[in-house]
Formats: structure tokens, C-alpha cells, sequence
């Protein structure tokens, strides 16, 4: 825990690669809320999408950043806030407007199941 989830439109001319991953996962360990090998990373690019109704360049990057549950909202605000920095930071707009956007979600601990093994 946690899993980070960046969804991006592939127009903006940039892949979100492991190294940019990487960069957001320094964010988040920066944080203090997070043992490093902890920290999983995910990008999935679209080809298709749509941002708006004008037809204009414009791309997206959307961040779920998902955590046990029972971190306060304060918290919740302060790892929405280094994630959006870091994605800023690693990912240009490549001279479109590109909407950047991060959600927290929570998982409940109850029902969540870990295993780590070495093999």
C-alpha cells in the first residue's frame, strides 16, 4: 500500500514512463506515510478520449492514489497536494492545456488482503 493509478491521454506527447513513475513515488515517500517498497505505481494511456466540446488541443492526467482507510482528511489533502506537485513537475504540457488531477481513495481495512514473499 499504497496503489497509484495515472491515467493519461495520449496526445500529450509524452509517455508517463517508469522514471516519471519513479519521480511520484519519491513524492509520495517524501510524505512520511509510506514504507518505500511499499509504494506501487501504474500508468495507462488512452487513445481515445474526449475533454470537452471544442475542439482544441487539450490532454489530461488523472491520478487515484488508493490507501487503507483511516488516514484523516487533512492527511488526504497533503498527499493529494505532493502528488499534483510531483505530476506538474514531471509531466509538461507540451504547449496544450492539460488538466492535472489527483483523488485519494480509501480502502477498507477489513476487507483487505496482503501477502509479500521472496522467491
Amino acid at each position: 500500500m499504497p496503489h497509484l493509478t495515472v491515467e493519461y491521454s495520449t496526445n500529450l506527447g509524452t509517455d508517463i514512463t517508469p522514471a516519471v513513475l519513479r519521480a511520484v513515488n519519491d513524492a509520495l515517500l517524501g510524505t512520511g506515510q509510506f514504507h518505500e517498497a511499499d509504494i506501487k505505481s501504474r500508468a495507462i494511456g488512452f487513445d481515445s478520449f474526449a475533454i470537452g466540446t471544442v475542439d482544441v488541443p487539450r490532454a489530461f492526467v488523472s491520478a487515484k492514489l488508493s490507501i487503507l482507510s483511516g488516514r484523516d482528511a487533512q492527511t488526504k489533502r497533503e498527499l493529494a497536494q505532493a502528488l499534483l506537485a510531483a505530476l506538474e513537475a514531471a509531466i509538461p504540457a507540451n504547449g496544450m492545456e492539460l488538466q492535472t488531477s489527483v483523488e485519494i481513495l480509501d480502502i477498507d481495512r477489513d476487507s483487505y488482503a496482503k501477502s509479500h514473499r521472496t522467491g
